[in-house]
């Protein structure tokens, strides 16, 4: 396998694989990818009905991008989630939990097997200090498209207790992506549901920790982290202005502000103008 190209993909949204009433709904919500949960958000009781209708929802089209949560290595449905998507007809993306090392990747990989001239999009979950001290060598293996932190395991495994806590890891995760050769990480999700303005400040905090996007668990919040993620007209203007200095230039240019801009000036605002599309 080959990972899967990923996008700008500024808002993926889960919805729990035990609620498929829910999924058209959550297909219609407008984020770019719909991580449909078998692990977190289904109680241990409905595992197995999760499963089934993952089963049936992979057996035919699917109608927007879709990512799999299966559960962990070590859980007592981690071997039947795999099975089943190896089995499935259509190839979701793969959002793979409680990722610890390369050789966690290679043992998914094998149970999944390879399909002739399939890429796989997978992103691979940090959820423990392990984890993310193997941050790079993780971000590092060929079939990798993405890493994101699990941030309320991290929280209790490491016991911390305020967002700024998470500032130190969310940047050790962005090195490591940037360092693979991978894409930004996205936000771990926010859990209040009734904090938009909470929600929308915490999403441009990390963008300025070089955090992408973020996972949404309502559809109320896909467009609150969308506004936040994507660049505003001051930001996409200078961007273009930066660009416009520096075409034909020797390598560096003076703006009408007086800064001084070169090639490092000009990929930071090709990276907004990618958010925002042609």
């Amino acid at each position: 396998m080959t990972p899967g190209p990923v996008g700008p993909t500024l808002v993926a949204l889960y919805v729990p694989g035990d609620r498929p009433e829910r999924f058209a709904k959550a297909f219609a919500a407008g984020a770019d990818q719909v991580i449909v949960d078998l692990e977190d958000a289904v109680a241990p009781e409905h595992k197995e009905r999760a499963r089934q209708a993952v089963a049936e929802l992979l057996e035919g089209p699917l109608p927007v991008r879709v990512a799999v949560r299966p559960n962990g290595a070590g859980t007592p449905w981690h071997d039947a989630d795999l099975a089943m998507l190896a089995r499935a007809t259509a190839r979701p993306a793969l959002r793979l939990p409680k990722v610890e090392g390369p050789s966690d990747v290679d043992r998914v990989l094998e149970r999944l097997g390879a399909r002739p001239g399939e890429t796989l999009e997978l992103t691979c979950l940090l959820e423990s200090a392990l984890g993310v001290e193997q941050a790079y060598a993780v971000a590092s293996h060929a079939d990798v498209s993405a890493v994101a932190l699990g941030e309320a395991d991290l929280r209790a495994e490491l016991g911390i207790t305020a967002d700024a806590g998470l500032d130190w890891l969310r940047v050790r995760s962005v090195v490591a992506a940037r360092a693979a050769g991978l894409p930004a990480p996205a936000m771990a999700v926010y859990p209040r549901l009734d904090d938009d303005a909470g929600l929308h400040a915490s999403c441009r905090h990390g963008a300025t920790l070089g955090l992408r996007g973020r996972a949404a668990i309502h559809p109320r919040q896909v467009p609150v982290i969308r506004d936040a993620f994507t660049p505003t007209p001051a930001e996409v203007a200078d961007a273009r202005l930066v660009l416009d200095a520096l075409t034909g230039s020797a390598g560096a240019a003076r703006l009408p502000d007086g800064r001084m801009v070169d090639e490092a000036m000009a990929a930071e605002a090709r990276s907004v103008l990618l958010l925002v599309g042609p």
